[in-house]
């Protein structure tokens, strides 16, 4: 309950009090005995929403940093200005002393890190939330960086993640409009992804994998792990070579041509996405290096996304409706991907296809990718649709790669540079060795279907005889259906009982014969009074509901 006021407190200070009554945090403020800040007290003059957001986020601690790192990239969630404010959040914190780092990693591997390497710098080369990095080097004398995970961090990260389930129940209970962002599933994504980033030897997994997906290509790099000293704690990996890619007049100092990077870095993404469904998620310019013959060198494969095959197909029909004009195709499947009811699919369906003329329109050139797809995605979002997880990232890879393209080369054509990718998807779609094989596996579905029908119908007809059959409905949001049901009939049950006191104590007052007892006559005044105070009660209860 503090931590819930704590936390209140903050965003109270950076003028998001409307937030924590939304979400029911007000209750909690009190029940902690905390007295609300004053809303917007630290709040600067002119500050946007969307920063005073990142700032409180920030000062929540790392947890909310990270959690505000994945939510810039559900660009089907939240507006353009949100995600380029929570695109800034970094989870650089103060590094603490190397000896306090190492005690976890040392009393694991049993002996001192200095035993397996000749030198480790104390001075952290970077730090964030979850680790810290430093410089080391082996014995043979090859650079290496140490990335070690900082004590504690688990149980911290745990700790959290059960309050933000716990915020997101609350929110859930308490705001139709929050409730339309599926906050759980939010949380449930964050701590999914949260708890393979504390696994360090997950990071070097991903390397490996993508470094061999990449073992024709000789110009694409990933740093080599060390698995004798990597663990869930600690990863050890060559240290990188080049130059950054967020220094490009050393780039070109250097004398290596930025359009041939361009091509190489987007056939590298792009492959990563279209033909090996495992990709890089952030493949900004601070994790891609430079080196001679115009090579490139990708690291920190924290984050990475993995599209499944149907999705990645999903995907194609999706490109395909629009290329060709069936906007019913490209409203199927954005249907499929949100798994939600839309009431006005006549009206998705006109804006699609208004999209879809907009863009056949332009020369192939003047078509800008990043644009069009958060065109598309604030068209989504705006009939309450959402995009399946692994596809944000997707398009925060694309996104990423096109802006970083157009940096490297002013001419830069992501639609021309995918187009062999998805010529060669379709191609290969309606191949016929694919057709074969998707037709083998229709016969063999069917044939398991027949095969199984008769006992399946035996059942059935058994379970009737026996009177076993149940019928079973999914009705949604029962429980706010039966909330409000109840409260109708509570309703109900004390405006009866507040006109029987009334119609019951006027007739004890009124009735003929002479002087009533005076316990009596006490009774009837009280079911008055009593009357009153339940009509007060009706009242207040109707105008609160009224309210929210």
């Amino acid at each position: 309950m503090r931590r819930v006021a704590e936390l209140s407190a903050i965003l109270i200070r950076h003028g998001l009090g409307e937030l924590v009554g939304r979400i029911g945090l007000e209750k909690a403020m009190r029940s902690a005995g905390y007295v609300a800040a004053s809303p917007g007290s630290g709040v600067s003059n002119g500050s946007t929403l969307p920063r005073r957001l990142r700032q409180a986020l920030e000062e929540m601690g790392p947890t909310f940093v990270k959690l505000g790192q994945i939510l810039s990239t559900r660009v089907d969630l939240l507006p353009p200005t949100y995600i380029a404010e929570l695109c800034k959040l970094r989870s650089s914190v103060p590094a603490i002393p190397f000896l306090e780092l190492v005690e976890e990693v040392e009393a694991e591997l049993g002996h001192p890190l200095a035993a397996d390497f000749c030198e480790i710098d104390p001075i952290a080369l970077a730090g964030g939330s979850i680790a810290q990095v430093h410089r080391a080097r082996l014995h043979s004398g090859g650079e290496v960086i140490l990335k070690i995970r900082r004590p504690g961090i688990g149980a911290i990260i745990e700790t959290d993640l059960r309050l933000l389930m716990r915020l997101a129940n609350v929110a859930v209970a308490e705001s139709d409009e929050i409730r339309r962002f599926r906050p759980r599933e939010i949380v449930t994504e964050f701590a999914r992804s949260i708890r393979r980033e504390l696994d360090l030897a997950n990071e070097c997994h991903n390397a490996e994998r993508i470094a061999e997906n990449f073992r024709d290509m000789s110009y694409i790099h990933v740093p080599r792990v060390h698995w004798e000293w990597t663990s869930e704690r600690m990863n050890v990996q060559d240290m990188a070579s080049g130059l950054s890619g967020t220094d490009l007049d050393a780039v070109r100092a250097a004398g290596l041509d930025l359009r041939v990077i361009a091509a190489r870095g987007t056939e590298a993404v792009l492959k990563m996405i279209f033909e090996d469904r495992f990709f890089h998620a952030d493949p900004h310019p601070g994790n891609v290096f430079y080196r001679a013959g115009d090579e490139i060198e990708f690291i920190d494969f924290g984050m990475v996304g993995n599209l499944a095959r149907q999705r990645r197909d999903e995907l194609v029909d999706l490109l395909t409706g629009v290329v060709d004009r069936r906007p019913e195709i490209v409203v199927r499947t954005l249907l499929d991907w949100s798994g939600a009811e839309v009431e006005d699919t006549a009206g998705l369906s006109t804006r699609i296809d208004t999209f879809i003329d907009r863009v056949h329109g332009l020369p192939l050139k003047a078509l800008n990718p990043s644009a069009l797809a958060l065109e598309l995605i604030t068209l989504i979002r705006e009939h309450g649709l959402v995009l399946p997880p692994d596809l944000t990232l997707a398009v925060k890879a694309f996104t990423s790669l096109e802006g970083m393209g157009r940096e490297l080369d002013p001419d830069f054509d992501m639609v021309a540079a995918a187009q062999p990718f998805l010529h060669r998807l379709i191609a290969e779609r309606y191949s016929p060795f694919r057709l074969a094989r998707s037709a083998r596996d229709g016969v063999v579905a069917g044939a398991g279907l027949m095969n199984r029908l008769p006992s399946d119908i035996s059942d059935f007809l058994n379970a009737a005889r026996r009177g076993n059959l149940r019928l079973g409905i999914d009705l949604r949001q029962v429980d706010r259906l039966a909330e409000r049901f109840d409260r109708a009939v509570t309703r109900m049950t004390m405006g009866i009982l507040i006109a029987a006191l009334i119609m019951g104590s006027s007739i004890v007052m009124t009735v003929a014969g002479g002087d009533l007892p005076i316990g009596v006559t006490f009774f009837a005044m009280l079911g008055f009074f009593g009357s009153i105070a339940g009509a007060l009660w009706l009242l207040w209860s109707v105008l609160r509901r009224k309210g929210n």
